[in-house]
């Protein structure tokens, strides 16, 4: 069978439970996902196979085995009697114009002239019963996807012809996204890949907040038993890598700064977001509240000056009484409960000795991340020994927010003073359901972002193999969505919120080939398509350096000597 062979005929459907095929062919000549085209007088169906049913014109034939029967009158029942249907869920149509030239030609001249939009759109009629159906081919693949080149991605192929299947970079960072699939599907390796496909086109600032330090420098993928790049050995200097706490590595790698927090930079609601992870009560609030009117901006140091249990005594009486530099006098002073307030100084104990915070760091090291993502530059941020929730809510979430704040900024002075727009920023966030969760999403930082949308030119993208975990708002805010396996129904229905056809993705969704096949979802493509992704390997690096070196007079935004460290490490 070549590609624009015929594979069957719609005989039924609708646009609601899609259109219903009979296969001239065999059947495991076609597999749920497949992309197939209707060509139908004036307009040309793009849709996706969702389903096959074996049928019977006569049950009495498919009840009761015909081996008995001569191989002519098999072949011939195969053919007629017993037969197998396809659904094909229809997700985009092309007006081609009218089939008489002279009113195609008029409709044409309508087209430029911009009074006429051939698509591809939404499906909103119907072909006619008997229209031909066949599998799309590369032409067909490459007006819905695009081609590769400046600004398009190609992320995978599609899964029975291997034609390349694209995604429009410049499309994706407008809108957060997320990148999703169960534990042991490849999403690090995914993510790393859309990573250095943003990086190579160069459409957006990426900061990468790497909990697992998977992503700065070379790794192990331990299936294929081989070492993989990570996205510094890529692009060298164009990639900053940074790590928690002065003299701080990331899995035994000097970075190229290390970042440090000031007790300003913490703002009580920082402290509320780790709720869970500090076992704080409820009168928790009640207390942080009152240390901001106390002290202000700078609540969190002076708050720690306080000696809880400090005591001393009267002369006369003997008496024991807290002294004035004493948690218990603050709290006495202020009308908080005294056991409440120095359980809140134990627990932020455990914030206040981590070596990333200080009173007085060396330098403004979040102004020189900011000015990094400005100027041409991502930042990977390890978090090297502080692998755990506690860290990664933490710091996190007050770097967002403050980033996020110049951003603004920034977009507000491009909008009312005419100044350059902010470059766009994507921000990589892994474990997002402990960011994004309900309880936290309307509270964090980036939970704001991604209501916002594109706003402020900051977008998210989350990766998770929870996404049940995450805030259905949120979720329904995504605009591109990129996910493996996914074997929990929950997860599932999650990936699934906001879009339509969601009860025809469901089963392809559920029947994915591990580590191998991904279903792409969303704005950033215009239909949704099972594809085989792209290997992580030698192949793709060079194709990633060798698209590197062709833009590089491209990166105007750096000082011109430091192209080549940029560029070639």
């Amino acid at each position: 069978m070549t590609t624009n062979e015929p594979i069957g005929y719609i005989v039924g459907g609708g646009l609601k439970e899609g259109f219903r095929i009979r296969l001239t062919v065999p059947a495991d000549q076609v597999q749920e996902g497949s992309f197939l085209v209707c060509d139908n007088g004036r307009y040309r169906y793009y849709g996706l196979v969702t389903d096959l049913q074996l049928g019977a014109t006569d049950p009495r034939f498919a009840d009761e085995k015909n081996d008995r029967m001569h191989p002519a009158i098999q072949a011939a029942l195969l053919g007629k009697t017993l037969y197998t249907t396809l659904e094909m869920y229809p997700t985009l149509l092309l007006d081609r114009g009218p089939e008489d030239p002279r009113e195609n030609l008029d409709w044409q001249d309508r087209v430029q002239r911009g009074e006429e939009t051939p698509g591809p759109k939404p499906v909103k009629t119907v072909p006619a019963h008997h229209a031909s159906v066949r599998p799309a081919d590369e032409a067909d693949v490459a007006q819905i996807f695009g081609e590769e080149g400046p600004g398009v991605f190609h992320i995978g192929n599609t899964i029975e012809q291997g034609y390349k299947v694209c995604l429009d970079l410049n499309k994706f960072v407008k809108r957060s996204s997320g990148i999703f699939g169960a534990t042991g599907t490849g999403k690090s390796f995914l993510t790393r890949m859309v990573l250095a496909g943003l990086m190579k086109e160069d459409v957006a600032a990426a900061l990468v907040f790497d909990m697992h330090n998977e992503y700065a420098f070379d790794d192990s993928d331990t299936d294929r038993d081989v070492r993989v790049r990570g996205l510094k050995s890529l692009f060298g200097q164009k990639v900053q890598v940074a790590a928690l706490g002065a003299g701080a590595q990331v899995r035994g790698h000097s970075p190229d700064f290390t970042l440090e927090l000031a007790l300003s930079d913490f703002q009580t609601s920082d402290i509320l977001l780790l709720s869970e992870a500090l076992n704080l009560t409820d009168t928790a609030a009640v207390t942080l509240n009152a240390l901001e009117r106390a002290f202000g901006h700078g609540w969190f140091g002076e708050f720690m000056k306080l000696e809880p249990g400090a005591v001393d005594v009267d002369p006369e009486s003997g008496k024991t009484f807290p002294a004035d530099n004493s948690v218990a006098a603050w709290a006495r002073q202020n009308n908080i409960h005294e056991k409440a307030a120095e359980a809140l100084h134990r627990k932020l104990q455990l914030i206040y000795d981590r070596k990333y915070i200080t009173a007085n760091p060396g330098g403004d090291p979040v102004r020189s991340i900011i000015d990094k993502l400005e100027n041409g530059r991502h930042v990977i941020l390890g978090f090297g020994e502080y692998d755990n929730d506690l860290d990664y809510l933490l710091v996190s979430n007050v770097l967002t927010r403050k980033i996020r704040q110049q951003w603004v900024k920034k977009t507000e002075e491009h909008k009312t003073l005419g100044m350059a727009a902010p470059r766009p920023l994507l921000i990589a966030i892994e474990e997002a359901h402990k960011l994004l969760n309900p309880q936290l999403a309307g509270q964090t930082a980036f939970g704001i972002i991604a209501r916002e949308l594109r706003k402020y030119f900051v977008t998210l993208l989350v990766v998770d193999q929870r996404p049940s975990g995450i805030d259905d708002e949120i979720m329904s805010q995504l605009g591109t969505r990129i996910t493996g396996w996914l074997g929990d129904e929950d997860d599932i229905r999650a990936v699934l919120t906001g879009l339509a056809g969601r009860d025809q993705l469901r089963g392809m969704l559920a029947r994915l080939q591990e580590k191998e096949e991904v279903l792409l979802l969303g704005w950033g493509v215009k239909m949704p398509i099972p594809v085989k992704s792209r290997r992580y390997d030698e192949r793709f690096y060079d194709a990633i350096k060798g698209r590197s070196e062709n833009k590089a007079a491209s990166f105007t935004t750096k000082p011109l000597d430091d192209l080549n460290d940029d560029l070639f490490g």
